[in-house]
């Protein structure tokens, strides 16, 4: 299927690894003038060699904080007026309460609600001018299954949730869609960390934490990168003018609720 974005623009942040990379990667195979961003020049260097490999298309990239007005005003610079958006973002490491001290919910808030807010905000006029807009949050399963030892995780993403659902009211009348990716057991990094976390707190091995996430998941195995990738890319398609304001779990099938 073509999904009729060749030559738009798109801004894919913290980008130069793990779920954003895939989404990058995804935007590039169809044709997308693509900029990466990620903290690491290094890294972010061998994500646009890679995607350029797969793709034929050279992606921009800058290094960049986005956690900081600095950072966020360079990679707007870099591209200053998108058609695409993707918001991404590390999160805060689990925890509890003992460990969650006033400038941990600030950083928490700063990274997964206040950077994509304000990102969002930068760009999001230009594109009802130009009547063709996607912003695509990348945020967490968390978003509607809370648990506690992620609280700030979940409490920054939920308001970042209830601040896109509220603006793509004003903005889907101009053809801009605002949609949130809920990724779970996606098979990246942040699974293999988490299975590391599992060995330890449960003295098993490697192998055997790994057969522990793939039994969580009701399709029985790990998502893959490039699924999440091409879920965004759809998001991102002149087809999916009319889904907005939704919540995409990307799952396996593992969300047991009705709604």
């Amino acid at each position: 299927m073509d999904l009729g974005i060749a030559g738009r623009r798109a801004l894919v942040c913290a980008s130069s690894r793990g779920l954003g990379l895939a989404c990058a990667t995804a935007l590039a195979r169809e044709g997308c003038d693509v900029t990466l961003n990620g903290r690491d020049a290094g890294r972010l260097a061998e994500a646009a060699d890679g995607i350029e490999r797969l793709t034929g298309r050279r992606p921009a990239a800058v290094a960049a904080d986005l956690d900081t007005a600095a950072g966020r005003n360079a990679l707007l610079a870099a591209c200053a007026e998108p058609d695409i958006l993707v918001t991404n973002n590390a999160g805060p490491a689990p925890g509890t309460l003992a460990d969650w001290d006033h400038d941990a919910w600030l950083a928490a808030l700063e990274a997964n609600l206040l950077a994509p807010v304000h990102l969002i905000s930068a760009v999001v006029e230009g594109m009802r001018r130009r009547r063709f807009g996607r912003i695509v949050n990348i945020t967490s399963a968390v978003v509607k299954t809370p648990r506690f030892g992620l609280s700030l995780s979940t409490t920054a993403r939920t308001g970042l949730t209830a601040f896109a659902k509220g603006l793509q009211r004003e903005t889907v009348a101009d053809n801009v869609t605002i949609n949130n990716l809920l990724p779970q057991h996606i098979d990246t990094g942040r699974q293999q960390e988490m299975a590391r976390r599992m060995m330890h707190d449960r003295g098993i091995s490697f192998e055997e934490a790994r057969t522990l996430q793939t039994r969580m998941v009701r399709a029985r195995r790990l998502g893959t990168p490039h699924e999440f990738g091409d879920a965004c890319a759809y998001l991102c398609s002149a087809q999916a003018s009319f889904i907005s304001g939704q919540n995409l779990q990307v799952d396996g099938g593992s969300y047991d609720a009705l709604l």
